[in-house]
């Protein structure tokens, strides 16, 4: 099992967007997915289709076994073979409180996944800095970032690679799988410049860019997944770049 955490300590980069079509790209591809969603806005469950929950906070404070808590991403209208979500709501904020209350250590939540029975673990995150990023770092193999191509979103980046440096102190062996430039607009001269900044400090590490597009906005609205609502579009070959990328850095795929 792999683990691939989404993160940016910035909101509006498209980590869900991006955590939501990764997961599903992997199950569309035969790997049995789950989705995590981290972030207390619970909007994992609801770009499928389906009703934010306290899964998180039954799993990490109830103590729940996972597969009590993980849901079937299929809705009435879409069919989704392989891919699971465990759900969050606003609840995931007062399970971040109480577990730096409590002293949570980094491997909890890494120990709470291991009986997932997935071949993929996919973790969408708040951009709040906390105890839950962490431990969603630490539990991780690889960190995908979105970045928006504007200067406020790298400096985002900049945050989370200083996060995950600190987690790789305390025994975590995440590494940086990808830099994923999202909200592209090729036309303005700020997109141009932050685009080849990316290039400049992370060479190959940066992925094509994911163009500012409609469709995406539609999919969120509209419950359905890039692969479902215009698979043949410019959005869906971007996103089948990252999917590529992760199995090509997993021997077992």
């Amino acid at each position: 099992m792999k683990t691939i955490v989404i993160a940016n300590q910035k909101g509006g980069v498209g980590k869900t967007t991006t955590a939501v079509s990764l997961a599903h790209g992997l199950a569309l591809r035969g790997h049995a997915t789950l989705l995590v969603d981290l972030d207390p806005q619970g909007q994992c469950a609801t770009f499928l289709g389906l009703q934010p929950e306290s899964g998180i906070f039954d799993l990490l404070i109830s103590r729940r076994p996972l597969a009590d808590l993980t849901r079937s991403a299929d809705t009435d209208g879409a069919t989704r073979p392989g891919l699971r979500l465990l759900p969050g709501d606003k609840r995931t904020a007062t399970a971040q409180i109480v577990l730096s209350a409590e002293g949570l250590p980094l491997e909890a939540f890494a120990q709470a996944l291991r009986c997932a029975p997935v071949a993929y673990v996919v973790v969408d995150t708040s951009p709040s800095v906390g105890l839950l990023q962490e431990s969603a770092l630490y539990a991780a193999d690889w960190l995908v970032a979105p970045v928006a191509t504007d200067y406020p979103a790298a400096e985002g980046l900049a945050g989370v690679l200083a996060t995950l440096s600190s987690v790789e102190r305390r025994g975590g062996a995440c590494q940086l799988l990808a830099v994923l430039p999202t909200m592209h607009d090729e036309v303005t001269r700020e997109s141009k410049a932050a685009l080849g900044q990316l290039h400049e400090r992370f060479g190959d590490l940066v992925l094509p860019a994911i163009h500012r597009a409609t469709i995406l906005r539609e999919c969120a609205a509209e419950a359905t997944t890039i692969w479902e609502k215009a698979p043949t579009s410019r959005a869906a070959a971007e996103y089948t770049a990252l999917v590529e990328k992760v199995l090509s850095h997993d021997p077992a795929s």
